[in-house]
């Protein structure tokens, strides 16, 4: 009960309060404490690569701002031992501890990101997950509630498909509760509006003044850790992908709605406006930008807005990135290693409105709030990835001034003996009240 209230009142004072003109990172939890100003890091959850370096995952640390002597530098990268696939990675709401997740092993790792912001620790190993969780395989979206972090999975331990759930820890590391995606066969007094309740999961995101949580789906491990060349020739992997989105209440866990989706939708960004009660995300296989929204009578809706350059060839659209003026919308696509904006002032009628190459392959795209710092990594899944010359892993800083991109420096990640480069957070003193080391 008394988790209600505070989540509650916490709900009231979001929804009325405005928003930081200046803060991070535009796909943050609402919940979150927020950078003031120029982010000093770049924190990315790393894959360990075969032949690479160590060969373990690890959080590496590289440093972004502008004024510091070590600008465009790796200064930190802590392993974790062994490769668990490494994959997303997010804050608790306090911002002093980083949770990152492996979707082979289910470990979760927990580091202590706030006693030293530029030597992040790691302080627990959380190896019960499949366990505590009641058969969730998976760990992959950690999203940040008032003293809670909620866990996204994709698969479970029974068949390795795509039926799975939300599992809910305490910051401390505890484990909660496990909230099962609704079914055909177990609806959990959800209402199924078309055609799919397929039990996929996959992004999370909340709008706490509408009492809105949204989940995406994607596929199960039997999928995530195949061959990409082999999973696109066998006809029945490529029928275990979700087609899916639930609308959750937020308070209460329960789901409401099952929309249709078709085509494995992926990352949620919702709007930041006040009056804007929508989302959007972008299905992988279809190549279209979906419109997550509220209608005139209270009902959540899906609509199809926008194809994503050329469906029919299928570029395999991955991470997006919204702005803090809900007005754009990055899209990157992993196969032909484009990032596109479009134009979202009309959420109905996305329209594209540049786009630019920015390697081989490219996955996640962070933007800063101020829309004027983008960062590209490479990494999808380690079984996924190009082969050869075309498997490029870096991380790239870039700075938009409304017309275009402008490289500020690229780190190669297997030069470097890294790995692979997957997930980006942004880290700085001011969060903490400390200054910046000389």
């Amino acid at each position: 009960m008394n988790f209600k209230l505070n989540t509650f009142s916490a709900v009231l004072l979001l929804g009325t309060a405005s928003l930081s003109s200046n803060a991070d990172e535009t796909c943050a939890s609402p919940y979150m404490a927020k950078i003031t100003g120029q982010e000093d890091f770049v924190y990315i959850w790393t894959l360990g690569s075969e032949g690479v370096g160590d060969e373990q995952d690890k959080l590496v640390t590289v440093d972004v701002n502008p004024k510091s002597a070590k600008y465009g530098k790796v200064i930190g990268s802590l392993s974790v031992g062994g490769r668990n696939e490494a994959h997303h990675a997010d804050f608790t709401d306090d911002r002093k501890f980083l949770w990152t997740g492996g979707l082979d092993t289910n470990k979760i790792f927990i580091f202590d990101v706030a006693t030293d912001p530029a030597k992040p620790k790691l302080t627990k190993t959380i190896t019960d997950f499949v366990a505590k969780s009641g058969g969730v395989v998976g760990p992959h979206s950690f999203h940040a509630l008032p003293g809670r972090i909620i866990i996204t999975a994709l698969s479970n331990n029974k068949d390795h498909g795509g039926r799975t759930a939300i599992v809910e820890y305490s910051n401390a590391g505890d484990y909660i509760a496990t909230y099962w995606l609704p079914t055909d066969s177990n609806l959990q007094g959800a209402i199924k509006s078309g055609k799919y309740a397929d039990g996929y999961n996959y992004d999370i995101r909340v709008l706490p003044r509408k009492n809105m949580m949204l989940t995406s789906s994607f596929t199960g491990w039997s999928n995530y850790m195949m061959d990409f060349g082999k999973m696109l020739k066998d006809p029945e992997a490529m029928k275990r992908f979700g087609n899916t989105m639930v609308v959750w209440d937020l308070h209460s866990r329960q789901p409401k709605k099952v929309l249709d989706v078709p085509g494995a939708p992926l990352e949620i960004r919702c709007a930041w406006g006040e009056n804007h009660d929508y989302c959007f995300t972008s299905t992988a296989l279809t190549s279209k930008i979906w419109l997550i929204h509220e209608d005139d009578k209270g009902e959540w809706q899906a609509k199809d807005v926008a194809d994503i350059g050329d469906p029919s060839k299928i570029p395999l659209p991955v991470d997006i990135s919204i702005s803090s003026d809900d007005k754009s919308l990055w899209v990157n696509t992993f196969l032909d290693g484009m990032t596109r904006r479009f134009d979202i002032s009309d959420p109905y009628h996305p329209k594209q409105v540049f786009e630019q190459k920015i390697a081989s392959q490219v996955n996640m795209v962070s933007s800063s709030w101020d829309g004027k710092r983008l960062y590209y990594t490479s990494s999808l899944l380690a079984n996924w990835d190009k082969k050869g010359v075309d498997n490029e892993q870096f991380f790239k800083a870039y700075n938009w001034d409304g017309k275009k991109l402008t490289e500020q420096f690229s780190i190669d990640f297997t030069k470097e003996k890294l790995g692979r480069a997957h997930q980006m957070r942004f880290g700085a003193y001011s969060l903490y009240g400390k200054a910046a080391k000389s």
